[in-house]
């Protein structure tokens, strides 16, 4: 077991963690980030290198510069990678460095990673809190808020989408170095890209421990959820402009032809080609140019389906002696949602296995006991 810990501007609880590993696990192998701590952290960073930990650096910087969580989480990753002879079964948890996870926790999340078919399957662990009890206003508003945004975007019924406490196999490494994000961003990127490259996501219940009312914490409610949301708002924003766009050449083919029917029928088909690229290049970021007809295919069936299914809804609702307006807003609400879901799981679906490890990077450097060496 490997255990990744990016660290910013530590204090005596990574100490703290980092000695009870040494107890608990002293087979387990510590890798501390310091992320651009400074030389007043110094003394807490040689502690845990006196503990056994290596102690990672950006030598770019020499590890004077604060790129973000994100960036040292990969720079970890490359730094693994670049050891020679490890089984790529291997499991690496990745911890926080403020006390929030028990190193009985870190051993549980890697225990199940480690069991049979999880590591195999490529899959990672999140050791997910539950926010029960005596947990801040703060964090149960926020998590929940983005755990629902998170569902509508996904599929995926998580309940902790902002932990820190994740494993993975070795072998899964190349993948997460592929996926963008330099700061706290880069966690929830990986959760929205796994279901789309093949990886399997397991959740395992873990302690909740929020220390002086979670005070640290750099989780931010609206702009995280903003960001989970953001392809639903694409999705939103290409579907209106669509619309505009169909409007305007209905009426301007109208005038043209003076012939209703080819109005109609152009417009939809011009306006539905460019909803189509819209959703492929800038929604779902489906770029590969291989699947352009299967996807075309798939999405001409969806809208006739659409279509269909509109009307009879607006026909039930009609039966029902249901106000038109009110019927027609939550139909197209429903279609709206039918219609994201099916192009995310279906029509734009990305084939498993499409993550690309990046070619050249940051380069870390590690140290033992104050000592540095490029690595």
């Amino acid at each position: 077991m490997i255990v990744l810990v990016p660290a910013y501007e530590p204090d005596g609880r990574l100490t703290a963690l980092v000695a009870e590993l040494a107890r608990s696990a002293p087979r387990a192998r510590v890798v501390v980030v310091d992320d651009g701590s400074g030389p007043a952290y110094a003394p807490v960073l040689d502690d845990v290198a006196a503990l056994g930990a290596t102690v990672v650096v950006d030598a770019a910087d020499g590890g004077a510069v604060n790129h973000g969580k994100g960036h040292a989480l990969r720079l970890g990753f490359r730094h693994l990678l670049e050891g020679a002879g490890r089984d790529a079964q291997e499991v690496v948890v990745c911890a926080d460095c403020d006390g929030q996870h028990t190193v009985r926790d870190v051993l549980r999340v890697a225990e199940r990673a480690g069991a049979a078919g999880a590591g195999a399957a490529g899959g990672m662990v999140l050791g997910g809190r539950r926010f029960t009890g005596r947990v801040p206003l703060r964090s149960r508003l926020g998590n929940a808020v983005a755990r629902g945004a998170f569902r509508l975007v996904t599929g995926l019924p998580l309940h902790d989408t902002q932990t820190g406490l994740r494993a993975y196999p070795l072998a899964m490494l190349p993948w997460l170095l592929s996926v963008p994000g330099e700061r706290f961003e880069y966690e929830l990127a990986v959760l929205l890209r796994a279901r789309g490259a093949g990886h399997a996501v397991v959740e395992l219940p873990v302690e909740t421990v929020y220390l002086e009312q979670n005070a640290s914490s750099h989780f931010r409610p609206v702009v995280d959820s903003l960001r989970v949301l953001a392809p639903v708002l694409r999705f939103a924003a290409t579907g209106s402009a669509s619309f505009a766009l169909e409007l305007a050449l209905l009426v301007l083919l109208q005038s043209w032809t003076g012939s209703l029917l080819l109005a109609l029928v152009g417009a939809r088909v011009v306006s539905g080609s460019a909803n189509f690229l819209a959703n492929k290049l800038v929604v779902f970021r489906a770029t590969d140019r291989r699947h352009t007809r299967r996807e075309a295919l798939r999405y001409a069936c969806l809208a006739v389906v659409l279509v269909a299914a509109g009307y009879v809804l607006l026909r039930g609702f009609a039966a029902m002696g249901a106000p038109v307006l009110p019927a027609k807003v939550l139909t197209d609400l429903v279609l709206f949602l039918v219609g994201w879901s099916v192009q995310r799981r279906l029509v734009f679906a990305r084939p498993s296995g499409t993550g690309r490890a990046p070619g050249a990077g940051t380069t870390p450097a590690s140290r033992r006991s104050g000592a540095r060496t490029s690595g």
